[in-house]
């Protein structure tokens, strides 16, 4: 009998590629440029009494986006501050009017007031709300990776709608559903959030936020009375909401994973908090020295101006205690910037791991710009973000 040999008829399978490890996120700002920047800008800040805070604002942005660098690429920020100010006067021209009618409506119902000011705080957090997610679409448009750009869809009122169902359960919960209702604002957020036509989603649970952190919420009613231990108390949960959250993050086939430690943002509250004392220290004296200058050009003595009706119609004390709350406020906002805001940026940046970025490789370009109203709104009702 002859022998018979086999011979596969195409090419031998060859093994699939090993999957690449996952990418750190680095980031390469300068701290000391980072300070001069706020530093400039609070200066100019207190020249234009306040409006150069939307330029800020655009130029701390620019500053983080493009020095987080992620496969060696920086992101790029395209907003401008000229389109925060127009935002910002458009939502006066719409918060004004809302102020101005309920003021109206209170003087007419003054039997009513003990129940009046309810409305008006419940149409502010549902309108807030709204701002928050309006300004996130804004935010994420005017974010740039590789030449693409992120975008987002959805509704800011159906947003609005859930932030505050869920507010009313976290008020009868005593705070405890607060997990629940982060994952399942998370999930409409990241579900309209997309990079080109990669889609966004948010894996987090929110009974995985509660074990990390169900030992901080026991410990909240012992910050009230204790106040040393709120710094280390808020520091631990807010470390362990951003690795939850980031940790929960995918995008497409890119998935985010974060190793922050429950430690490593507590030192940057303690030293805002350092920052404040000694400030504080600093306008409690400057205050002293402009009342000593004030009571030797009335001619009366330290103890006698003060006793006087001088003391309370001196035109010099209230402008240099003016001048020098304008100051006080503008350093705690630096320091505020530096820690709270660079700080914290490159402490977490530092925790996170990226799996699957090559998914992100062959991505095609989609979404429009959204307007700068959604941040007009936060910015009016001061819940702006980064």
């Amino acid at each position: 009998m002859n022998d018979m040999s086999w011979t596969p008829s195409g090419p031998p399978s060859l093994p699939s590629p090993p999957k690449p490890p996952p990418m750190p996120v680095a980031f390469s700002g300068n701290r000391s440029e980072f300070f001069h920047l706020v530093k400039r800008g609070a200066g100019l800040e207190m020249v234009t009494l306040g409006f150069y805070r939307f330029w800020l604002t655009t130029d701390i942005r620019r500053h983080l986006w493009s020095n987080t660098q992620i496969d060696g690429d920086g992101a790029e920020y395209t907003g401008r501050g000229k389109e925060l100010l127009i935002g910002f006067l458009v939502a006066l021209a719409i918060l004004v009017p809302v102020y101005l009618a309920y003021f109206l409506a209170g003087l007419e119902a003054e039997r009513y007031k003990t129940f009046a000011s309810f409305p008006l705080v419940a149409f502010f957090y549902v309108f807030g709300q709204f701002a928050i997610f309006r300004a996130r679409r804004y935010r994420l448009t005017r974010t740039v990776w590789r030449g693409l750009r992120f975008w987002m869809s959805g509704s800011g009122w159906i947003y609005a709608l859930k932030a505050s169902l869920w507010g009313l359960l976290v008020m009868a919960t005593f705070g405890l559903a607060l997990p629940w209702r982060t994952a399942a604002l998370e999930r409409y957020k990241m579900r309209h959030s997309y990079y080109g036509d990669l889609q966004g989603s948010f894996e987090g649970r929110g009974w995985e936020f509660f074990k990390r952190g169900w030992w901080l919420w026991l410990l909240v009613p012992v910050a009230f009375v204790v106040t040393p231990l709120a710094p280390f108390i808020y520091g631990a949960f807010k470390a362990v909401e951003w690795r939850w959250w980031l940790s929960g993050i995918r995008i497409g086939g890119v998935r985010l994973e974060s190793e922050l430690p429950r430690s490593r943002l507590i030192g940057l509250y303690w030293k805002v908090i350092g920052w404040m004392v000694v400030l504080g220290l600093i306008f409690s004296v400057y205050l002293a020295l402009a009342a000593a200058l004030a009571a030797s050009m009335s001619g009366d003595g330290f103890a006698e101006f003060f006793q006087s009706r001088e003391f309370s119609k001196s035109i010099l004390l209230l402008v240099l205690a003016g001048i020098g709350y304008l100051m006080f406020a503008l350093a705690i906002n630096v320091v505020i910037r530096v820690y709270l805001v660079r700080d914290l940026w490159v402490r977490v940046l530092e925790s996170i791991n990226i799996h699957g970025i090559e998914t992100a490789a062959n991505v095609s370009a989609r979404g429009e710009l959204a307007n700068a109203l959604g941040e007009g709104f936060a910015d009016g009702l001061d819940v702006a973000g980064f």
